[in-house]
């Protein structure tokens, strides 16, 4: 990637409108960070140390977890050193760095979710074939096209954003650096670029959300056909908790991608939801309707001194 600019680095200005607001933002923050690191890194060590949890669907949901570390991790620590005092001020090449990796995460995220929503129908719809066709091979391909694909778009976002000349105004008006604050710094005309960014930004999640509603589509008809009440709860409580993700993963993205009009203060409202409330409420979705995590979960924390040993 050619860097043609003359601009060095750029100043973050933070979320619009919340001047004097520093340090309630900086606790407030901090604790959703602290609870997103620790809720899901107590879902991989729930998961690792259960053999009665390594099935594919767990496998999936280690990878989500590992993502919801990383994800919040792009852009929250450098808005937490500069609304506790420190400067502002962000590398031409830690800007990339942001972009690239924020929708590299995202990206692979979306794929994920596509993916643990195919595994759900061969679940259920194909319960006898589910070990075969959700083999250790094809669920490690499937992890790692997830990644590929991902870094593959963050990898055309980011060269479409950063090819252009940045030789002027270098304040970025929002708290990380993203596509379309990106754009309107940029001294050349952005009309086509924004075009493209627009379909490649919205055309991804929306084919992944076609999938998942073809594969939630033929799912609600096979445990209509269950005849048991029991089994038709326990189908429906194990896709609950996945519909829930999936609605909270996609809706900023339709939000704040896809309207014709942005406007900079509600945009980064729902941005912040999407980077630090999503990612800490994963953890809770998937445990508090999930009696296998919750059990390895209690199993964990009592083995870290956290929980007496009868509950």
């Amino acid at each position: 990637m050619r860097n043609a600019s003359v601009v060095t680095e750029f100043i973050l200005l933070g979320i619009p409108h919340t001047e004097d607001l520093e340090t309630m933002l900086f606790v407030l923050f901090l604790s959703f960070y602290i609870f997103t690191l620790v809720g899901n890194l107590l879902i991989l060590l729930a998961i690792v140390s259960s053999v009665q949890l390594h099935t594919p669907m767990y496998f999936f949901l280690c990878q989500l977890s590992v993502c919801d570390i990383f994800f919040p991790s792009v852009s929250s620590p450098k808005m937490l050193f500069y609304l506790s005092g420190y400067s502002r001020a962000i590398s031409y090449a830690g800007c990339v760095s942001q972009l690239f990796f924020y929708h590299f995460l995202g990206c692979t995220e979306c794929f994920l979710y596509t993916v643990m929503a195919y595994d759900r129908f061969v679940a259920i719809c194909h319960p006898l074939r589910y070990k075969v066709i959700m083999s250790h091979r094809v669920c490690t391909i499937l992890a790692v096209g997830t990644s590929f694909f991902g870094c593959i778009q963050a990898t055309f976002l980011s060269t479409l954003t950063f090819q252009l000349p940045y030789c002027g105004p270098n304040e970025v008006d929002y708290f990380f650096c993203d596509i379309p604050v990106m754009l309107k710094l940029a001294c050349a005309d952005t009309s086509a670029l924004e075009m493209v960014g627009f379909i490649s930004v919205g055309l991804m999640p929306l084919s992944c959300f076609l999938l998942i509603l073809t594969s939630y589509s033929r799912i609600v008809y096979s445990i209509l056909q269950i005849r048991s009440a029991e089994g038709q709860r326990r189908a429906f409580s194990t896709c609950s908790a996945h519909l829930t993700a999936i609605l909270l993963s996609y809706m900023p993205v339709i939000f704040i991608y896809l309207r014709p009009t942005p406007s900079p203060w509600l945009d980064a409202t729902v941005q912040v939801l999407n980077n630090l409330v999503t990612p800490m409420l994963n953890p809770l979705i998937y445990s508090l309707r999930n009696k296998e995590v919750k059990s390895s979960l209690r199993k964990v924390l009592h083995q870290l001194g956290f929980l007496p040993e009868k509950l």
